[in-house]
């Protein structure tokens, strides 16, 4: 039973750790870019888009198309840097204890 006192208590401050983990993650931004700079987004660490910046130069109608493919490549890029960025959160919270495999936290 004392074993099992002890992995409930690791329990509980693993879950408060997470918990701070994810606050610190809204709180955090990554920025993605495409085309050279000319197409960048911000994510916050839950992945929400949070700004878009375009430059001017491809606001051309007969760009539209390359433009759209910039804001998926930006974003792609900054959710990878989030994605990694989570990865490593995660590595402090749980001690280095391997989660099986495809098991993602906190969501």
């Amino acid at each position: 039973m004392k074993n099992l006192g002890n992995m409930l208590k690791q329990a509980q401050q693993m879950q408060q750790r997470m918990a701070e983990m994810q606050q610190r993650l809204g709180d955090t931004t990554a920025e993605g870019s495409a085309g050279a700079g000319m197409v960048a987004v911000t994510l916050n660490g839950k992945g929400d888009l949070k700004r878009v910046k375009i430059d001017p130069k491809l606001l051309d109608p007969a760009e539209g198309e390359v433009l759209e493919d910039l804001i998926v490549a930006a974003f792609n890029d900054a959710k990878g840097k989030i994605e990694a960025l989570l990865a490593q959160e995660m590595q402090k919270v749980t001690g280095g204890m391997q989660l099986p495999p495809g098991f993602k936290m906190p969501f």
